[in-house]
């Protein structure tokens, strides 16, 4: 299937910059974007697309095995850049999608100029001296909740995972989006993201990389991107003056800002 087709690939911006994918998270879609990628677009030529069984993306591609992992979604993002064929990307991967570029800049590094680490937790589950902000029977009950009533959880949980509760518009975006995602397809993805423990990769990634994480953030605390930033050779940690787990959405400016100094630098 022409990866172009399956992912719903939008390639937008200036031509001859520096080209940045952006990868959505959980329950999201290329939307999500939208307050970002114009500024993006000034600078760079910026690549668009959905995860399988998000958004817009072809039905008929989603396949249980393969997107029962986050592997599937990395070998998914390796066939997009080499199909794409623009030369090396900055990859930018929000929530779960910032261990999907992990994992596909470990497989082919050739592939990635550098790394965006957007609110990244590479373990949601509390392990020893290691703080993911989650009990392990947190995600089981979370992960039963979904389960058993996929709408009533999202609306539960799309805004405690936004924050900003003197924005309710914010989360009821983001309700919006949990509700048009399938929920079977949804469902093996949040298996996928929560049961997922990416910590012994992040030693592995040999580019250079930026982790962005917000000041206020339920769903991956502070503690979290300090430990991805100690474990990241190249790397480096700026901490944005955001609320919730979607600085996208909730400080576009900075998030844009932050991402375009990074590129741009050294």
């Amino acid at each position: 299937m022409d990866v172009r087709t399956r992912n719903r690939i939008s390639v937008t911006g200036r031509d001859g910059g520096p080209v940045v994918m952006l990868a959505h998270g959980f329950g999201c879609d290329q939307n999500l974007w939208r307050l970002v990628a114009p500024r993006l677009e000034e600078h760079f030529r910026v690549v668009l697309f959905d995860h399988v069984g998000a958004g817009r993306s072809d039905p008929s591609a989603w396949d249980p095995k393969r997107y029962s992992t986050l592997d599937g979604y990395a070998e998914d993002v390796i066939e997009m850049c080499r199909e794409l064929g623009l030369g090396p990307v900055v990859f930018v991967g929000h929530s779960v999608s910032a261990m999907i570029g992990v994992l596909a800049a470990v497989r082919e590094p050739s592939l990635f100029d550098k790394l965006v680490l957007l609110t990244p937790s590479p373990s949601y589950i509390d392990d020893g001296d290691y703080h993911g902000g989650f009990s392990e029977q947190d995600i089981d009950e979370l992960l039963e909740s979904l389960e058993s009533n996929y709408l009533g959880w999202s609306a539960t949980m799309a805004p405690v995972i936004m924050g900003n509760p003197e924005r309710p518009e914010l989360g009821e975006e983001l309700t919006n989006s949990f509700c048009r995602t399938n929920p079977e397809m949804a469902r093996a993805f949040a298996r996928a993201t929560f049961l997922s423990d990416n910590r012994a990769d992040l030693a592995k990634v040999t580019v250079a990389t930026l982790i962005a994480e917000s000041a206020r953030d339920t769903i991956a605390p502070r503690e979290v991107g300090a430990f991805v930033q100690a474990q990241i050779p190249d790397s480096r940690l700026v901490t944005l003056d955001s609320t919730g787990h979607c600085p996208q959405l909730s400080a576009p400016e900075e998030t844009a800002e932050a991402i375009i100094a990074f590129v741009q630098g050294p």
